[in-house]
């Protein structure tokens, strides 16, 4: 079965409210399933762009769209306290009519934890606070009662947000990542969706059986979770296009972490493939953020309908 396609934005590498507002209204024209973009403030290394907010994006996103499913990929529990992290996304949810994915993750990039004083932790810990975050917010956005929770790192005492969600239980929980140990395992407890970050079909299909087996171990069908996975992507409308695009990066390396690389007809054979090893939900990352042109190629090239 083929995934449904949906973009992915990086939000740190230059993304500004004239380009996140052209995006927004391409992808919803343009008929992609949905826009999802990152959380950080801003790269590895430099120089340092516009990097604009996650929530406060999202929240203009959920008024200015009517068809887009949307969310974070991902939002590091590292940046905000788990308690704020679900009062927003209810917010933002209940405004969308129920479009938001609120995709969580532990945090990864060290040099925006120190640039702006954020304690990323090692990773025992980091993953520690990770799955006592993630069980806070599913408990506030599912439980009726008041939750008490006594953690290491967050403590509630009868605490409820209101208003409650108009989406019975909230927004669904995406857990975002590919650790087999530590990632999956949380995924399988308290995810509607699991993402994978840049694997090849064959890596995807190791760990979408892995996962399942956890699944199995927590009593839950392997129905109840849905398979994403977010990649990058080399398109060109011709060949002569995609070695442009590739300015002598290696084709067979960029493959080899789960890159997309081709024509029209090529990129539609690999999407098919990944739909093979169970892939429901492709976010293809688009870096090019005023290339709204190749964007409409794109869409003519992979999804169901004429642009």
């Amino acid at each position: 079965m083929k995934p449904e396609i949906a973009l992915m934005i990086e939000g740190q590498d230059g993304l500004n409210w004239p380009r996140w507002q052209r995006i927004a209204r391409a992808a919803e024209d343009l008929g992609f399933s949905g826009l999802f973009r990152s959380d950080h403030f801003t790269n590895p290394d430099p120089p340092d762009l516009d990097a604009l907010e996650l929530w406060t994006s999202l929240a203009w996103l959920a008024s200015h769209t009517q068809r887009l499913t949307f969310g974070s990929l991902v939002t590091p529990l590292s940046f905000r306290h788990p308690v704020l992290t679900a009062w927003m996304a209810i917010a933002v949810d209940d405004l969308s009519g129920g479009r938001l994915i609120l995709g969580l993750g532990a945090g990864w990039q060290v040099r925006e934890h120190e640039m702006f004083g954020f304690d990323l932790l090692p990773p025992r810990e980091r993953f520690l606070r990770f799955r006592e975050g993630v069980e806070v917010i599913y408990r506030l956005l599912r439980s009726a009662e008041p939750v008490d929770f006594r953690g290491r790192f967050f403590q509630l005492k009868g605490a409820t947000l209101r208003p409650r969600p108009q989406r019975p239980g909230g927004p669904p929980l995406l857990i975002g990542g590919n650790g087999p140990r530590q990632t999956l395992r949380i995924a399988a407890r308290y995810a509607d969706e699991w993402n994978a970050v840049l694997v090849p079909p064959e890596r995807f299909q190791r760990l979408n059986a892995q996962l399942n087996e956890y699944l199995a171990q927590e009593g839950r069908p392997p129905e109840q979770v849905r398979r994403s996975l977010m990649t990058g992507l080399v398109f060109g409308r011709d060949t002569a296009e995609v070695r442009r695009k590739l300015s002598g990066r290696s084709g067979e390396a960029l493959r080899a972490r789960g890159v997309l690389i081709g024509t029209p007809l090529e990129i539609r054979e690999q999407i098919e493939r990944l739909g093979e090893v169970g892939v429901e939900r492709l976010m293809l990352q688009w870096l090019d953020l005023d290339d709204l042109d190749g964007l409409e190629h794109l869409a003519r090239a992979v999804l169901e309908r004429s642009c």
